[in-house]
């Protein structure tokens, strides 16, 4: 699973995008900028900067559930 962190490149942003690939996550992040942002032009060394930052996460979905708490069991 890949992550990018909008406040890794924009101090004080909070948005983030999660997928399988590199590639999602630009398409995600891109996406972003021109919804939200009104950006028309998304220039190569904004790809790149998003891309340098773009980090390895585990699959939070392979790991078993943990629920603190009260059993449920009677």
């Amino acid at each position: 699973m890949k992550r990018f962190e909008s406040g890794s490149l924009i101090p004080g942003a909070t948005w983030h995008a999660e997928a399988e690939s590199e590639a999602e996550v630009v398409r995600r992040a891109v996406e972003n900028l021109r919804t939200y942002h009104g950006e028309t032009e998304i220039r190569p060394d904004m790809i790149d900067l998003i891309k340098e930052r773009i980090v390895d996460v585990e699959d939070a979905s392979a790991k078993p559930a943990k629920h603190p708490g009260k059993s449920t069991k009677h």
